[in-house]
């Protein structure tokens, strides 16, 4: 897995994760790269600081640090924790949770036995390995357990 520092045409900086430096020039020549937040096409790599593993263990923040909002854990480049926790409320407001069956359901959508829709769900490492495989596109996003469960 390897993580490139993006940026679009309106200056938005994300993270794009592909599973190797050809994939990421694959999706990027066959224009499957896009901004989360504008939807612009016009993406580009920026410079990103190397991550090396010290061994060192990570410091917790002090309770003072400590936020009272909803935890979101800061894994994307550029965006913040809010950004990233609204992002999911729209998410799981407006797909249907087909829970573990998600496997199942992506490859009846994307080979055209079930009716196309927004679906959202629970999968291995190993089932979206094999999703990416099939050419379907599957996303990991860290849904807080307070938005799994929904009330309509």
């Amino acid at each position: 897995m390897i993580v490139y520092d993006l940026e679009c045409e309106q200056s938005h900086r994300f993270e794009g994760w592909f599973g190797s430096a050809g994939d990421f020039d694959t999706q990027l020549s066959d224009k499957l790269l896009c901004c989360p937040m504008c939807n612009s096409g016009n993406v580009v790599r920026r410079p990103s600081a190397s991550y090396v593993n010290t061994g060192a263990v990570e410091r917790q923040p002090r309770a003072s640090q400590k936020s009272s909002s909803v935890s979101v854990p800061q894994q994307y480049a550029n965006v913040s924790p809010e950004m990233v926790a609204k992002i999911i409320e729209h998410i799981v407001k407006t797909t249907e949770d087909v829970g573990n069956k998600f496997p199942e359901e992506a490859r009846k959508i994307h080979y055209n036995e079930a009716p196309e829709r927004h679906i959202r769900g629970i999968a291995t490492a190993h089932d979206v390995e094999s999703l990416r495989d099939e050419g379907i596109e599957v996303v990991s996003l860290p849904v807080p357990p307070h938005l799994t469960v929904k009330t309509h």
